[in-house]
């Protein structure tokens, strides 16, 4: 499909929107075509944002919004054809092709590289990425802090092999943290946040020059390839966009919602959303390249079978569309 075509339906799906008002207020299947939209999110993601911008209402199609830990099971859902589409970070796409997974990645932001992290224990007597050799580091498996500490090792001189990972979802990851089972976290924000906030936790490395700070939004290639999904994934990539723009301008606001709608106290929000800003950005041969480099990290140490060519997990259809919304 053209970009022109692509435009064209975006804008169709947008005058339905300026109609549907009453779906808007909660009404669905009075829109048009009656197309329902799948979103994979995460804490304190996409639902957040566009509500926080008051762009999450006024749809001429439905969201159904599904709730994920981390990125890699949000992938499994969109490669089983539960999810449409969902936002994750850089890792989680690289993951997903290894394991052949049905996905596209549709649509990235770059954040700053602040809010993913390594913490130790406030008490702890870790000061440096190389004391973490024979210690136990609590990590999910396939997600953005994956990489993360698997870049920190390398440049400190280490493989995976030197410590003991703990593969361990956020919310598990941060009860071992805070009863001391586990020596060391390597986490993203709000949950850095949280632990330094709430748990005493000491930062011992950020991602500040070994992460890309690449986001991604994926999508399945039969939600793309239905014409009617398309035009709502357009439009749904095309208010994300606004809101990132809006959310930069506005963080106090940002930061009030972000409370409400994760249970978390405003002092942590307000923590988190200094690290959050997201800057729409193109898929272009640099963001591929940088993935890629993470693909062959992974594979050099043997974490993910085979040899993965990011490329082939790419559709790039949705930039121009996501470019304007940004400007």
């Amino acid at each position: 499909m053209t970009r022109r075509l692509l435009a064209a339906l975006l804008l169709a799906l947008t005058a339905g929107t300026a109609c549907a008002g009453q779906d808007a207020a909660g009404k669905p299947g009075e829109a048009q075509g009656r197309v329902t939209l799948r979103v994979g999110d995460q804490k304190a993601g996409s639902q957040a944002i566009l509500k926080a911008a008051g762009l999450l209402g006024g749809t001429s199609y439905t969201i159904t919004w599904s709730q994920f830990t981390s990125g890699p099971p949000l992938l499994e859902a969109v490669n089983a054809g539960a999810v449409d589409i969902g936002g994750v970070g850089n890792t989680p796409p690289v993951f997903a092709a290894a394991s052949g997974s049905k996905i596209k990645v549709v649509s990235a932001y770059r954040q700053s590289a602040k809010g993913s992290a390594i913490l130790v224990p406030g008490g702890s007597s870790i000061t440096s990425p190389e004391q973490l050799k024979g210690r136990k580091v609590a990590v999910a498996k396939g997600s953005s802090a994956h990489y993360h500490l698997l870049a920190v090792l390398k440049k400190a001189g280490l493989s995976f092999a030197d410590i003991q990972p703990q593969y361990l979802q956020p919310a598990d990851a941060l009860a071992a943290f805070s009863s001391g089972t586990v020596d060391a976290w390597a986490i993203w924000d709000p949950f850095t946040s949280q632990a330094k906030i709430q748990h005493g936790a000491r930062l011992l490395v950020d991602g500040t020059g070994v992460v890309n700070g690449l986001g991604f939004q994926v999508a399945a290639p039969a939600a793309i390839e239905d014409t009617g999904k398309r035009a709502a994934i357009a439009d749904f990539l095309t208010r994300l966009a606004r809101a990132r723009v809006w959310a930069a301008a506005h963080l106090d606001e940002w930061a009030k919602v972000w409370a409400q709608e994760t249970g978390l106290p405003a002092e942590v929000a307000n923590a988190a959303v200094a690290n959050a800003v997201a800057t729409p950005v193109e898929i272009d041969d640099s963001v591929v390249s940088s993935e890629q480099e993470i693909a062959d990290a992974f594979g050099a140490e043997g974490l993910i079978p085979g040899t993965v060519t990011f490329s082939q997990f790419v559709d790039d259809r949705f930039n121009e569309v996501v470019g304007k919304a940004a400007r």
